[in-house]
């Protein structure tokens, strides 16, 4: 039985995505798309590699691995420094409901209902 995904939302900031009702931080606006999809690119092999190393329960494989998908991630500022600039702080992984964007993301089609 195929599962119904939710749309994916887009934050009025384009900060963040919400899956799920988490936030989860956007790649970085400013990036050229050579730059960007050289990025992907490393952070799905780097994705594979994390899978190929659980199967060959490789310790040492998996650490690299894991570091590969960090430094993806970290170069299309997914993590690490947050890639705004007006000191709003970070609310990557938080639950909408539990953020400023509370009020804007109970309004939205397919939002989980506010909790009562």
């Amino acid at each position: 039985m195929p599962t119904t995904r939710r749309p994916v939302i887009e934050t009025p900031d384009g900060r963040y995505i919400i899956v799920n009702g988490r936030l989860w931080r956007r790649t970085r606006p400013d990036l050229a798309e050579a730059e960007r999809s050289q990025l992907v690119a490393a952070l799905m092999d780097a994705r594979r590699a994390v899978k190929a190393a659980k199967q060959a329960d490789d310790a040492d494989a998996l650490r690299a691995a894991r570091a590969g998908v960090d430094a993806a991630k970290h170069g299309l500022g997914e993590r690490g420094p947050v890639w705004w600039t007006d000191g709003t702080p970070d609310l990557n992984r938080r639950m909408a409901r539990n953020t400023p964007y509370a009020a804007w993301y109970a309004q939205q089609d397919g939002a989980e209902p506010a909790p009562e």
